[in-house]
């Protein structure tokens, strides 16, 4: 804890007061995931004397099995804080947490966790238990995810940028805010504007947090990746729920496999579309409006789709 100490005082002096020709000390933050990057982003937006960096996480498509890298290592050994995606999803960051003496923020503090709904192949065990780790799925768990890193990151910085970190929040749940009204607008069952949902079966198990911040009733999810596809008893489960309750569509995951799903329409005439776990995506740039842009527009395409789908026709479009 001594070299975050010593980081207080030098982020207190971080208007120009270093050696001339001499670089001034840096904030070192490392997020572990793409959205928890995003969210670290947002928070220091325009705030000096900051570098926040991720790790490699976004190459894979599930987090379980995954292993850290050189760059991976190289990165949390310069991190003075470390941004993470908790709930069990970075068991591959035991070992680095046990040695490191860098601020761990736990961006899942106060998000209201589900449990996991489909053990398919995988076990999602982790210091909070059986619970769901992909909760930034939800536009209001996401606003959670900025309010934490902020709470984390506040004593670091000197009173008169603390302001600009609360200012860069507001600003985050503000964009956040409408993709929630979007969503309860047409997909909430009790809205006069709500398409007809008969049910959701997706092929990933983190889309219940859709479903469940949207009120959609959830009757299949199924994680499956290439190699790990669906048993023949989930298949005609799911068969005959699209046929039960005339689902007109299914939902895979972009990066996942979607064999078991087109298999599935043929026999039932259901049409399949593609949703985005927002595992990764583009780096922001001064384009956006902000550091979140790419979630947001991320998750904007996930809520159309959903509409869409349901809908059978386009009600609505990114354009």
């Amino acid at each position: 804890m001594k070299r975050l100490l010593c980081l207080m005082c030098v982020l207190a002096l971080l208007t120009g007061c270093a050696p001339a020709g001499q670089e001034p000390s840096r904030l070192n933050i490392v997020a572990t995931t793409y959205p928890t990057y995003l969210a670290a982003l947002a928070v220091t937006q325009g705030v000096e004397g900051v570098s926040v960096s991720r790790l490699d996480t976004g190459s894979v498509s599930c987090l379980h099995d995954y292993t850290l890298t050189v760059n991976d290592m190289k990165k949390l050994s310069q991190a003075d804080v470390i941004v993470m995606n908790g709930a069990g999803l970075e068991d591959f960051m035991s070992d680095t947490l046990a040695a490191t003496d860098a601020l761990v923020i736990d961006c899942s503090e106060r998000v209201e966790l589900l449990p996991v709904v489909s053990h398919h192949d995988h076990e999602h065990d982790g210091e909070h238990g059986h619970f769901d780790p992909h909760y930034w799925m939800d536009p209001l768990n996401f606003h959670t995810m900025v309010g934490n890193v902020r709470r984390g990151l506040w004593d670091l910085f000197p009173g008169e940028v603390a302001p600009d970190l609360s200012a860069n929040t507001t600003l985050a749940f503000e964009q956040l805010q409408p993709l929630y009204e979007l969503g309860l607008k047409y997909l909430y069952p009790q809205s006069e504007n709500a398409i007809s949902v008969p049910g959701l079966i997706t092929f990933h198990d983190g889309f219940q947090y859709l479903a469940y911040t949207f009120h959609l009733p959830l009757l299949a999810s199924i994680e499956e990746e290439a190699g790990s596809e669906a048993s023949a008893k989930e298949m005609d489960e799911i068969i005959r729920l699209v046929k039960e309750k005339n689902v007109p569509v299914i939902f895979t995951e972009v990066n996942g496999s979607d064999a078991t799903a087109k298999a599935i329409a043929r026999e039932t005439g259901c049409a399949v579309a593609q949703l985005s776990m927002i595992m990764d995506g583009w780096e922001p740039t001064e384009e956006d409006s902000s550091p979140i842009t790419p979630y947001t527009e991320l998750m904007l395409n996930n809520i159309y789709t959903l509409i869409n789908g349901f809908a059978g026709r386009e009600v609505l479009s990114p354009s």
